[in-house]
């Protein structure tokens, strides 16, 4: 490379090698799963991320701010998953870090990874230690102390390496369910094998292999976002529902957000430093645009009195207009019998996805613009997809809301309680709450063995769990599907659901639902074909 220069040249070097390296490898990480379950996909979020960040980043100028920024927005767009949001958020802060630099000298590298490092970590609302955060965290301090000691870019970027293996060996020591397991987080092994084929793509030399005990664990992370302030039509506190899109130079999304935070609320600021896009409830409209004047140009402003659109919603029959509906949805299923059902009960887009094959931000954009209504509900179903629909958010047109489902039971819940009449954030908060009413239970298989939460698991082993804890094990499908629901129905269940999977005869579905209502005879026993793969049963109680 330039001595003592990092340029947009050698950044796509860099991204071309990390994306390499981690297709090579994304298995390894897959395979990285406190619970042994056929869903451990993190190795193929972080690679599809990173891909995406590689294929915009390939695109016009060399140029080491153009570069990093393409990077940056490719990732945004294709992040899949919790690990490849993450991910995405540590090429926004490097991007911000080196938006300036037409090269970067070692003390610019460690003050990007610096900087990315802190952007990931006020992404996630409450950062878990022991998961890629931590393994991002020690990389950046340990690059900063290199430039500082005087070392090159190659010194930076191999000291952020050694930082990032150590930082990934120590995960099991801060997370018991890792040293349980006995294997480090896969997020962490991911962005080590990152920085380990960033670095030979760099320098055209391997690096040795790669750190941490195989098998590894990614750990789940707080929603982007907290959930928006409920409000009802009946009584609106903030009458104007003001938007308008922001031009001008090194604009802060972060400053303008708090300077605009004491007009109203509903308060969304997103964009970069060139335009950025506001959405605000507000009392006084005049003095919101009047506060933004001072920072550049303003266009495409739109205000609208929401408290006549609310009159005109009562009048007007749920307030579609033109054959449209006011609020649509958007769901993610897997199983064609699953995909109906959402269908059928109201979903007018449902995503393909969940464990295994989570979709990406990008797809979410697209699904909420396709919907044929102005505002959108997103039903995730996944803890594994909820960072990715909410990092949607900032990106649609449309006003937009995750109701934050972590299981099919849950969004089948969560649709049962939309009510059209409704305004949006009024039904996020009510369907959140009619989902956190219904306990799910998943009935698959061991992928390798293992042990969790006590239980010694031998691979092949038919495994019950309960709201994601493993709760039981055994060798027979059905069996462990009873035991399941022993422990989820209680004096106050009423309906029990079954929803069997692809691999399921249809009779020994049958036979479970007879046992079923023979045990719980207080219970009403519904049983469907849902079509998921890998999860012989999904299992619903409410």
């Amino acid at each position: 490379m330039t001595e003592g220069a990092l340029t947009g040249h050698h950044l796509r070097a860099m991204l071309q090698g990390a994306a390499r390296y981690l297709e090579k490898n994304k298995e390894q990480v897959n395979a990285l799963n406190v619970f042994p379950v056929p869903d451990g996909d993190t190795g193929t979020n972080m690679y599809l991320t990173l891909a995406a960040a590689l294929k915009e980043a390939m695109q016009g100028p060399d140029d080491l701010p153009k570069v990093a920024a393409a990077a940056s927005t490719g990732s945004l767009m294709g992040a899949r998953g919790n690990s490849g949001v993450i991910l995405s958020q540590l090429f926004r802060g490097a991007a911000q870090a080196l938006a300036n630099c037409q090269t970067a000298g070692p003390k610019d590298v460690a003050q990007a990874l610096v900087e990315a490092t802190r952007t990931a970590y006020r992404a996630v609302m409450k950062p878990v230690e022991g998961t890629i955060l931590t393994v991002a965290r020690l990389a950046a301090r340990k690059a900063l102390a290199a430039a500082r000691d005087g070392g090159d870019v190659e010194a930076v970027l191999r000291a952020a390496l050694a930082g990032a293996r150590e930082a990934l060996d120590k995960t099991p020591s801060l997370l018991p369910v890792l040293h349980e397991a006995g294997v480090v987080d896969a997020g962490g092994q991911g962005l080590v094998l990152i920085l380990e084929g960033a670095l030979a793509g760099l320098t055209g030399r391997e690096v040795g292999p790669t750190a941490g005990t195989v098998p590894a664990a990614s750990r789940a992370v707080e929603p982007l976002f907290p959930a928006k302030e409920e409000s009802t039509p009946q009584n609106i506190t903030f009458g104007y529902c003001t938007e308008v899109l922001l031009r001008g130079h090194e604009l802060d999304a972060g400053a303008i957000r708090e300077k605009l935070g004491r007009h109203g609320d509903s308060l969304l600021v997103v964009g970069d430093a060139e335009a950025v896009k506001v959405h605000i409830h507000t009392n006084h409209p005049g003095q919101v645009l009047e506060e933004l004047l001072s920072y550049g140009t303003l266009h495409d402003i739109k205000i609208d009195n929401m408290r006549d659109q609310h009159r005109e919603y009562l009048k007007g029959g749920g307030g579609e207009a033109s054959g449209k509906k006011r609020i649509g949805i958007v769901a993610v299923a897997q199983g064609e019998g699953l995909m109906a059902a959402f269908k059928s009960l109201g979903a007018d887009v449902v995503l393909s996805g969940g464990q295994t094959m989570n979709p990406s931000t990008e797809e979410f954009v697209n699904a909420v613009e396709e919907v044929p209504a102005p505002e959108v509900l997103v039903l995730p179903n996944n803890k594994n997809v909820i960072l990715a629909a909410r990092q949607a958010e900032g990106l649609v047109q449309k006003k937009m809301a995750v109701v934050p489902t972590r299981s099919i039971p849950q969004g089948i819940a969560a649709l049962v309680a939309f009510n059209p009449e409704m305004d949006l954030e009024k039904n996020a908060s009510l369907m959140a709450e009619a989902a956190q009413k219904v306990k799910t239970g998943e009935v698959t298989y061991a992928v390798r063995s293992s042990r969790v939460n006590g239980h010694e698991i031998a691979a092949g082993d038919i495994l019950g769990l309960i709201d994601d804890q493993l709760v039981v094990t055994g060798r027979e499908v059905e069996e462990v599907a009873e035991q399941v629901l022993a422990v989820m129905v209680d004096d106050e269940s009423e309906l029990i659901t079954l929803f069997a999977g692809r691999d399921v005869p249809p009779e020994a579905a049958e036979k479970l639902r007879k046992r079923t209502q023979e045990r719980f005879p207080g219970c009403e026993v519904e049983l469907h074909v849902g079509g998921q793969p890998l999860y012989y049963y999904i299992l619903s109680v409410e």
